[in-house]
């Protein structure tokens, strides 16, 4: 199983959220087709992520995505 910590600093606490492969992200800002959800297909220093409405799949900085993450629904187990 691949995955990803990602410590988010927010007024001075630590919030821990681990992504995994599967896992759906919200985003902050929507895809060209006017969806923000994606789906996570490649974990690292960069993310490969897939459209979940026009299945487009791109590349992603791990920094830029981070800071793009609304919410993350995890797949089940």
């Amino acid at each position: 199983m691949i995955y990803l910590n990602i410590y988010v600093q927010c007024s001075e606490r630590i919030i821990y959220v681990e992504i995994y492969v599967g896992d759906i992200l919200q985003m902050k800002k929507s895809h060209v087709c006017k969806s923000n959800t994606m789906k996570v297909l490649r974990v690292g220093a960069d993310f490969r992520l897939e459209c979940e409405k026009c299945g487009h799949i791109f590349m992603i900085a791990r920094s830029k995505c981070e800071k793009n993450i609304k919410s993350v629904i995890h797949k089940e187990k």
